[in-house]
């Protein structure tokens, strides 16, 4: 069976994730009521699967389950979901994409086997050795995009340049940018500093100032305040900075609803800065950048938070839509094929 050219269908590793299939398919019913032209193709347990999509009004009519009872757990390696997990919700859904019926894969589970079964059933883009875990973070000025997220733990200096061609082109594409700002995340903005990896990475890029704005280095507390537009980092580092934004957000909620719970006239404050408060921390819940694209395969994956609720996953469900209505893998390639042969630049 082949999709349809006038329905988006999107595959969902339903089993994925800790708070289970349920979240994940309320998430589909809230991404459904926004998105008319979506179908689900959902992969899982049916018999937990059905009844709960028989609660969503909107989800009437616009799902098809692939029952499977096999799941790559948190605690697999990518090793044995490769080699023992042939019928994993996770493998299904990816393999869906491959064959061309669905348009894009949405899973919250093992992020490593993720990769690892992505890249071995989808193969790579053209010239490109690793697939890279891009997201969107919230800035002051605006918005910017971090890779890699988590999905390469080491990473070499071509590596990572080949991070940056990409992060480059992702920015023109998703956020129309004629000259995306790239910056190498480091522990200081002078040229001295820095592993071996991170200096030669940055000779590199320089070395590709035709296509890509390259504007040096930047701090931990530089990612926020959106003067670059593309941060690249290898996935350990950029895992760490990711989580330890997302708590500083959760600390600063926690430390303002302590201020206004303090007194009598802390509340009746807060009642005028209701609305002003409530607008400021819906700018900074992670829950409405939830979704990172495993950047560079050849088919659209969108990696979900493991802790992602409802809101969340209807969040990457929209940014899966998103990526497969604009065809971002086709302007992708384009981009990368007509300004660079990447392997001669390499060598």
């Amino acid at each position: 069976m082949q999709r349809s050219n006038n329905t988006l269908v999107i595959a969902l590793d339903v089993m994925g994730g800790d708070h289970g299939y349920k979240s994940m398919i309320s998430g589909a019913a809230i991404a459904a009521e926004k998105n008319h032209d979506i179908h689900f193709r959902m992969f899982g347990d049916e018999t937990k699967i059905l009844p709960e999509c028989r609660r969503h009004r909107s989800l009437q009519n616009r799902y098809t389950i692939i029952h499977t009872d096999e799941i790559v757990s948190s605690n697999d390696t990518p090793a044995y979901a490769i080699r023992n997990a042939r019928r994993s919700s996770m493998r299904l859904a990816i393999e869906d994409v491959k064959v061309g019926i669905s348009h894009a894969v949405v899973s919250s589970g093992n992020t490593g086997a993720l990769m690892a079964l992505s890249k071995v059933i989808l193969r790579m883009l053209s010239s490109i050795e690793r697939p890279a875990i891009a997201g969107i973070i919230p800035t002051v000025s605006g918005k910017s995009i971090l890779l890699d997220m988590g999905a390469n733990i080491d990473c070499s200096a071509s590596i990572l340049m080949q991070f940056a061609l990409m992060g480059s082109n992702f920015a023109k594409i998703i956020l129309g940018l004629d000259s995306p700002k790239v910056a190498v995340l480091n522990v200081g903005s002078e040229e001295i500093k820095g592993s071996d990896t991170i200096k030669l990475a940055s000779q590199m890029i320089r070395e590709c100032k035709d296509l890509i704005n390259f504007v040096g280095y930047v701090e931990g507390d530089g990612i926020v305040k959106g003067s670059v537009d593309v941060i690249v980092t290898d996935g350990f580092t950029g895992n760490v900075a990711l989580k330890t934004a997302e708590g500083t957000a959760k600390l600063c909620r926690e430390f303002l609803k302590q201020s206004f719970e303090s007194s009598i006239l802390a509340k009746i404050g807060y009642l005028f800065a209701k609305k002003s408060i409530k607008n400021t921390f819906s700018r900074l819940d992670h829950r409405y950048y939830n979704g990172a694209t495993l950047l560079g395969l050849d088919g659209i994956v969108v990696k979900s938070h493991g802790s992602a609720d409802e809101i969340a996953y209807a969040n990457a469900i929209g940014v899966a839509a998103n990526l497969a209505k604009s065809k971002i893998n086709s302007l992708l390639t384009e981009a990368l094929d007509s300004s660079i042969n990447i392997h001669g630049l390499l060598e």
